[in-house]
């Protein structure tokens, strides 16, 4: 039986190896008809790190590694373009100290 492959966007990279990915998907409720947003939640299990919050992933179906985890990362499709605004202004302020 093949292994299922999705795309889904990093939600959480707060756990050392692994991430949390959600994965979108609409539906239409059986009485009323209206279309739903709902998502899929997936704990992957990512070895070297490579992907943080935001960056969109390709993963694939594997043996459970834990109770939670059973999906790998395949590759990161793209990488965040979310910017970090506490960093920028610790630096902003920092600068602004430095200068007399």
């Amino acid at each position: 039986m093949p292994k299922r492959v999705c795309v889904g966007i990093v939600k959480s990279d707060k756990m050392a190896k692994t991430r949390r990915v959600e994965i979108p998907r609409v539906v239409r409720h059986a009485k009323y008809n209206k279309i739903l947003r709902r998502t899929t939640v997936c704990h992957v299990h990512d070895e070297n790190n490579d992907s943080h919050v935001g960056d969109t992933v390709e993963i694939v179906e594997s043996r459970p590694r834990s109770k939670t985890k059973s999906w790998e990362l395949v590759r990161v499709v793209s990488k965040s373009r979310l910017v970090d605004l506490v960093a920028m202004r610790t630096a902003a302020k920092l600068d602004a100290d430095a200068t007399p």
